[in-house]
């Protein structure tokens, strides 16, 4: 490959921003090919879709776990990995996949799931690309065995890279994840603290663009209460930076029909403009069953921008919109979605968790890591070590998560209403299978209403597979 300087790019925040501003919600594929020349064939499919996208390069297992070796040996004998060794290639090879795509109109974000993140952060930067995401917590428990302090360590190294980039002109971003912990079955008053809480771990290590994570559950009232708690939490805590709301896709059982699948996405992309997010992860109609191919991510990018646009079309003018700008540093970046539902008590119940972190410690890491330690922080059905494993959650017949042991988390008091079931392990997996259940179900009802109308009836999604 010949290699040339990657074009220019906009600063991930600001695009992102700029697109919000228009009315436009900004749809992104999880996408990574470990050859350079499919991985830039993936980026030009994702930028030419009919949709407002952002790029992405997910990085593969080897890479995420640190194991560079066995990464650079298959990358020699041309084995086929599940995502970009970002560490392997060299600067000036992913310099290449991006030129001519990766401009001042499509910024890309490294996506990765590492608990040490350095030596990625460091090829990124390398590479001319400054905007990727994860967390001290969101990248260790769930994947990793890697201890908790050591992973926060970690992170701060990560950010102190980022943070020196930022100081030489460019405007990193990065996006927490903690608002998806363990995809499902985790109550949405603790993914709403971990998502602030390692956005303001960020803050403090130097970091002025920021995006908070929000993964859809099985309840689409809860899912609008939630995204509007996360965007008034941020609007309060994070004053001075520039942030904007992600909403991702279901992240646990998808359906197994394409019917099912599309109705699923179609729902999280009006989440995200009912509670006026900027950005949406989606999710492709073979997510239950392979990996998707290109032709399917750009399947599902088009499907999620199409349901955005009818959503905002019918909204109420007042209802999912929001300023977000581009502000210079020590600005707001965003106001409070103005949609209007039930207070249930996720607002109290992520402030509580918040204020109990940040009172033990300036440090917010060292906060983070002694939070975990009393239980103050308790995932369910988090085996991590440094979990608890206190906190166990359940589903409700309405999809409402609840929890029916709280452990030693500070939760604010609720009217008594009897003591909530604990999930056996039938129960589990009836919990785990509910939104697949549930959409397939509606999927199957709609296709027999309308027999004739191949939007509803389609079966697959055509295209090659993608490596």
């Amino acid at each position: 490959m010949t290699v040339e300087p990657a074009s220019p790019m906009v600063p991930f925040g600001d695009h992102v921003a700029r697109a919000h501003a228009r009315g436009s919600l900004v749809v992104q594929p999880r996408m990574g090919m470990s050859r350079p020349d499919r991985m830039r064939a993936g980026l030009r499919a994702t930028r030419g879709a009919a949709a407002g996208t952002v790029g992405t390069i997910t990085v593969d297992s080897y890479t995420r776990t640190g194991d560079t070796a066995a990464a650079r040996r298959a990358v020699a004998r041309g084995l086929a990995l599940n995502g970009y060794p970002i560490t392997v290639h060299r600067p000036a090879v992913t310099r290449q996949v991006l030129r001519g795509i990766a401009d001042d109109g499509f910024p890309v974000q490294v996506r990765h799931g590492s608990a040490r993140p350095e030596e990625i952060v460091a090829a990124l930067l390398a590479a001319g690309l400054d905007a990727t995401e994860g967390g001290p917590v969101s990248y260790c428990l769930p994947y990793s065995r890697v201890p908790l302090n050591v992973a926060v360590a970690a992170w701060e190294r990560g950010c102190a890279l980022l943070a020196e980039a930022q100081r030489a002109g460019a405007r990193p971003h990065l996006e927490t994840f903690g608002g998806c912990m363990m995809g499902q079955l985790c109550p949405p008053g603790l993914l709403i603290a971990l998502s602030v809480l390692e956005a303001l771990f960020f803050r403090q290590h130097g970091l002025r663009s920021v995006s908070l994570s929000y993964a859809q559950q099985a309840n689409a009232r809860q899912d609008e209460e939630s995204v509007t708690a996360l965007s008034r939490l941020a609007a309060a805590l994070l004053p001075d930076v520039q942030w904007h709301i992600v909403v991702y896709a279901h992240m646990g059982m998808y359906p197994l029909t394409p019917g099912g699948a599309r109705l699923l996405l179609r729902e999280a992309a009006r989440l995200a403009v009912r509670t006026g997010a900027a950005r949406l992860i989606v999710k492709t109609t073979a997510e239950a069953h392979r990996i998707p191919t290109v032709a399917e991510n750009v399947t599902a990018l088009e499907t999620a921008a199409s349901a955005a646009r009818v959503a905002r079309a019918s909204a109420p003018p007042s209802v999912g919109t929001r300023t977000v700008g581009s502000p210079p540093l020590g600005s707001p970046a965003a106001g409070v979605p103005t949609v209007r539902v039930p207070d249930t008590g996720i607002h109290a119940e992520a402030s509580a968790l918040i204020d109990a972190v940040l009172d033990l410690d300036p440090d917010i890491g060292r906060a983070l890591v002694t939070a975990f330690a009393r239980g103050y922080l308790d995932v369910p059905f988090c085996l991590h070590p440094d979990n608890a494993g206190r906190t166990r959650s359940g589903l409700d017949a309405d999809g409402r998560l609840y929890w029916s042991a709280a452990g030693a988390m500070p939760l604010p008091a609720r009217p008594e209403r009897g003591s909530p079931p604990i999930l056996g392990s039938d129960g589990l997996m009836a919990a785990l299978s509910y939104v697949q259940r549930t959409f397939d179900r509606r999927a199957r009802t709609e296709a027999a209403r309308h027999p004739r109308d191949p939007r509803i009836t389609q079966t697959t999604d055509r295209g090659e597979h993608q490596p």
